[in-house]
């Protein structure tokens, strides 16, 4: 099967959408499909050969963060071209409602549609505002897909209609082979809580953790906070002594593999984010790469971590919470070991040999079904 994936947003700065549509490829080639991505960039040199750009990407303030969006007739010239060249069997676009090539694919691929909506965001404003518009596009879908119930029902209040559940992947053999590496000892044996984001993102919820490690510290003096990600961490840090700011370690952004061995270095992952989050797959790498959880009591974030099963949950921008959660984890190392042995064991639901088979079953679907008929969901080209 010849695929088209179209990522709407810039594949030079790394996220959970470009990191989604990255290794559903990876899975559907190593299934032995064709697959090329179109994604808006502008550093072109380091792309794989499937990967074609689109040309640069312009930041929009978008769903709580800085989105880096192509739209216009340069891109819709490109997406005509790219659909051209590729004479696809199926063309599957991520984050459709976003104003980039997903929206423009949607309104000009003749081929069978597939949509996988990331977002949840229930109060989304630019979503009210262009529904009438993004209804044209999203009606030429044949099947739909959400990463998570609460994506799920952002597409329903806004635009109408279902979609199929399909999380988000993780390949989670390669974060566990992470977890027998030996410790990162550059960060010293005081303990280690980690953070993985983008560090100047406000919904991200960096902010709390640095105030929840401020009151670790004052009885911890040999803890060590591992903030890694891209973006500028500066505003965050701050309010930081001097002794406080030697504790912490900003790493940036890091590749892949460094992503792994961070995660699998930390004592106690994060995830402080005060909403927004459609699933969190940042919560299923840690998982994967034998970090135990603390994550903010989020639909998305419960979701994944199974109720609290999987990992500790705390209120929502509450430093305090988040840090005695962190504390009673730091002094329970077997707690730890058992929040990690459950973790690992849930997140197996989320690894890509499962989540890339399902994906392939809504493929199936819409490239063998009669013209016209109605894809998963019950959503056919003119439905919704």
């Amino acid at each position: 099967m010849r695929v088209g994936l179209v990522c709407p947003y810039t594949w030079d700065v790394p996220g959970g959408v470009q990191q989604h549509v990255h290794d559903l490829a990876q899975a559907l080639r190593g299934f032995g499909h064709t697959v090329s991505i179109l994604t808006p960039a502008e550093d072109t040199d380091g792309l794989p050969g499937h990967v074609v750009a689109a040309g640069r990407a312009i930041p929009v303030p978008y769903n709580g963060s800085v989105a880096r969006l192509a739209f216009g007739p340069r891109a819709a010239s490109r997406v005509r071209r790219w659909l051209r060249d590729g004479a696809f069997d199926v063309v599957h676009v991520h984050e459709p409602t976003a104003p980039s090539l997903s929206l423009l694919a949607c309104w000009v691929a003749e081929e069978p549609l597939v949509a996988t909506f990331h977002t949840a965001n229930p109060r989304s404003r630019a979503m009210a505002l262009s529904a009438a518009a993004l209804r044209t596009a999203v009606e030429r879908v044949h099947a739909r897909i959400a990463v998570s119930e609460a994506a799920r029902r952002t597409l329903v209040d806004h635009l109408g209609g279902d979609a199929v559940l399909i999380p988000n992947g993780v390949s989670v053999d390669d974060y566990a082979s992470a977890a027998a590496h030996p410790r990162d000892r550059e960060l010293g044996d005081g303990g280690t809580v980690g953070f993985l984001g983008r560090l100047d993102e406000p919904r991200k919820g960096l902010p709390v953790l640095i105030q929840a490690f401020r009151m670790l510290v004052q009885h911890r003096p040999e803890l060590r906070l591992l903030l890694v990600g891209p973006g500028d961490a500066t505003a965050a840090l701050r309010d930081l002594t001097p002794a406080e700011r030697e504790r912490v370690v900003v790493r940036g952004q890091v590749t892949s593999a460094e992503k792994v061995d961070a995660l699998a270095s930390m004592d106690v992952f994060c995830a402080p984010n005060l909403g927004g989050e459609s699933f969190g797959i940042v919560l299923a790498e840690a998982m994967a790469a034998g970090a135990p959880v603390v994550a903010s009591d989020i639909p998305a974030f419960r979701a994944v971590l199974a109720d609290g099963a999987a990992g500790a949950l705390f209120p929502v921008g509450n430093e305090t919470g988040l840090a005695q959660a962190v504390a009673a984890l730091l002094d329970a190392p077997d707690r730890r070991a058992e929040l990690a042995a459950s973790a690992l064991h849930a997140v197996r639901a989320y690894d890509w040999s499962t989540v890339a088979v399902d994906v392939l079953r809504v493929y199936e679907t819409v490239t063998l079904r009669p013209a016209g008929s109605p894809g998963p969901g019950g959503f056919g080209p003119t439905g919704g």
